[in-house]
């Protein structure tokens, strides 16, 4: 996948908890915090199945993206999603976010800034939109271990407005390669 074509497809907030979030023409990302009028926006953890263990833990899961190109590969097996759907707050096109490693920045549009800082661990309520759906998020590697394809969570580490169009663009940072775990 070439990273210099990689573009936000779509971009989606919900400002209650339940796993599909409506499309929206902009978000707003704010730095520490995650996507104003989310659920999930905060600086400690708002999701609530991590809340009910420690509601003071830092919310590691302030953006979720998801590869359209999950979508394809699902529809194919018969799954008919669209953008938003599986809780995704931005969803892209050519970039491998699951090949990302920990702390990968992302530039999405002009300004804002994202850390990934892992993988979304695909849960029961994918069930809720179609049977199958969450064991089709899953694979096994090689070596049988798990893989997560329902995306990638991410801190915003300095806001903007992002929107379907923009470009998203990997920010180079020298260090060890940290394999993506899940958060």
């Amino acid at each position: 996948m070439s990273q210099d074509a990689a573009t936000v497809v779509a971009v989606s907030r919900k400002t209650g908890h339940g796993v599909d979030k409506p499309n929206q023409l902009a978000i707003r990302l704010v730095a520490g915090h995650g996507v104003e009028g989310d659920a999930h926006f905060g600086e400690t953890v708002k999701h609530r199945s991590r809340v009910r263990q420690n509601p003071h833990q830092p919310n590691l899961r302030q953006v979720h993206l998801i590869h359209a190109e999950l979508h394809d590969e699902l529809a194919a097996r018969g799954f008919r999603l669209t953008p938003g759907l599986m809780g995704e707050n931005v969803t892209t096109r050519g970039i491998d976010l699951l090949g990302l490693p920990t702390g990968a920045r992302l530039r999405l549009g002009e300004t804002a800034l994202v850390e990934v800082t892992g993988l979304r661990n695909p849960c029961v309520q994918l069930e809720g939109l179609h049977p199958g759906l969450m064991a089709a998020c899953l694979a096994r590697g090689p070596d049988g271990e798990p893989v997560r394809k329902a995306g990638v969570m991410a801190v915003v580490l300095q806001g903007g407005e992002v929107r379907a169009g923009d470009l998203v663009a990997v920010v180079a940072r020298p260090g060890l390669h940290r394999p993506l775990k899940p958060v």
